[in-house]
């Protein structure tokens, strides 16, 4: 293990979205290439909008990826006390002050300054006054430093400088004594022993005055590296408009957890022209220096693409495993006899050609997993007509007595019956499709077969020959 510590710090109001868990991967995949640790951190001191639901949400999502944390999950409204006392330290060394400004009285000046074409920040008036025991409801304010500028040598951006004129004095604990996001995040990082927090671009701006506070309470100061943006097509921030930003959204729609995560690395991530990482080749290939600085572009096709590649990439018991509850929605039942042959996994190379996401997956998937199947009329109408009738039951006597069942000698079957009658291969293929899934498309008519069964394959022939009418053929039972 080496001394780096990151962590991921989302704060609990809503789902985890496609941004968070770009940020939560760039931090584990710096953890692993390092040997170091990575720690999970809720920061849930804005009480009014967070909730233990969104906590569970968050952490569901990094599960379901496979980001596992190896410390945490903090929380910040368990530490409140060290906030405070961390506060009243400054405080007491003449690095902060109360300030009793109203909230009315902050807002007009604020609207003067805008007026006024002024700096948009607090102007002191409390900050000599030596306010020692507020007798009114005070927020204690960090004397920011107003000379010379702030430094960052950013990991991706480079050198960032900030002057120091235009630094607020940060509200660090509010009249009601919660600690405001700046100065919790600087307690939290320095006592976690961070040495890299790795955020957002959207972040940049608290940098500054994040700096200052650690260096004031004789923290070491952390390296910094902010992420580029991810815009949709139309260059504006991500948002629903674009799709769906949930991760657990891209769960429920069928998508699988690695080909997520290798195309938000490829956001903002490069190697080379490589698409396709496993997550060991990511661990193994990163670094801050192949981060590029400009925005990412979010393209649903693409990661449409993606996904569809590692359907047809990823091992069959894998996949099965993952669509097994997606078909239980649907009415299938794991411990029903009525199963495919070969059991979920042999379903999945014949279908994963046609499906792109398991959702879709799940649809071709149904003929094979639920009785009775379901025909559709229209094609039950044009293909199981009394011409071709015969045909089928000659397929299902002879079928029945095949040793074995398997598609190679249903193929010869198939063929020795296009010859006899005449037929040529859609006459008789599209017919036995209908009456094997009840759809006019399906994977190669050998692999239906193989994956019913010889007894399931002859009887469902059989249920479709009694749509059957004056055809002149009674159908013997299977």
């Amino acid at each position: 293990m080496s001394d780096v510590r990151v962590r991921f710090a989302p704060s609990p109001t809503g789902y985890l979205h496609i941004g968070g868990l770009r940020t939560a991967l760039f931090n584990w995949l710096y953890a692993r290439h390092e040997g170091g640790t990575f720690i999970v951190r809720i920061e849930d001191t804005d009480r009014d909008r967070s909730t233990d639901e969104a906590i569970d949400v968050i952490l569901e999502g990094l599960r379901w990826t496979g980001l596992t944390w190896d410390e945490g999950p903090y929380r910040q409204t368990d530490r409140l006390d060290l906030y405070r006392q961390q506060a009243m330290g400054l405080l007491e060394r003449g690095q902060a002050y109360w300030c009793i400004c109203t909230t009315e009285e902050l807002e007009a000046r604020r609207k003067e300054a805008q007026a006024t074409g002024q700096p948009l920040k607090y102007n002191g008036q409390c900050r000599e006054r030596g306010i020692t025991t507020p007798t009114q409801p005070a927020a204690l304010r960090f004397k920011s430093p107003q000379e010379g500028e702030t430094v960052v040598e950013d990991l991706i951006k480079g050198a960032i400088v900030f002057d120091n004129a235009v630094l607020d004095d940060l509200i660090i604990l509010r009249s009601n004594g919660y600690p405001t996001y700046n100065f919790s995040v600087v307690i939290d990082d320095a006592m976690m022993g961070i040495t890299h927090v790795i955020r957002g671009d959207d972040h940049v701006n608290n940098t500054p005055r994040q700096v200052p506070i650690f260096s004031a309470l004789g923290y070491a100061i952390p390296k910094f590296a902010h992420l580029p943006m991810i815009l949709g097509a139309d260059k504006a921030r991500l948002s629903k408009r674009h799709g769906a930003t949930s991760v657990l959204a891209y769960q429920e729609m069928g998508y699988l957890p690695e080909a997520l995560v290798n195309y938000l690395v490829r956001l903002g991530w490069s190697f080379g022209d490589q698409e396709i990482f496993s997550l060991t080749e990511m661990v193994e290939k990163f670094s801050f220096g192949s981060v590029q600085k400009a925005a990412a572009t979010f393209n649903p096709e693409k990661l449409l693409w993606l996904n569809a590649e590692y359907m047809k990439q990823s091992d069959p018991k894998q996949v099965a495993h993952q669509l097994q509850p997606f078909l239980q929605q649907q009415g299938y039942d794991p411990n029903s006899p009525i199963q495919p042959q070969g059991g979920l996994e042999a379903l999945v190379p014949p279908l994963r050609e046609r499906a792109r996401t398991l959702v879709e997956m799940v649809d071709w998937s149904l003929p094979y997993v639920i009785e009775p199947v379901v025909r559709d009329e229209a094609a039950t109408k044009k293909f199981i007509t009394p011409e071709i009738a015969p045909s089928l039951q000659k397929f299902v006597e002879r079928g029945k007595a095949l040793e074995p069942f398997t598609k190679e000698t249903a193929e010869q079957l198939f063929h020795v019956i296009l010859e006899e009658d005449g037929l040529k291969m859609g006459n008789l293929a599209q017919p036995l499709r209908v009456a094997l899934t009840g759809r006019t498309t399906s994977p190669g008519i050998y692999d239906v077969m193989e994956l019913l069964g010889k007894d399931r394959s002859m009887n469902r022939i059989l249920e479709a020959l009694q749509h059957v009418s004056s055809c002149g053929i009674v159908p013997t039972d299977a």
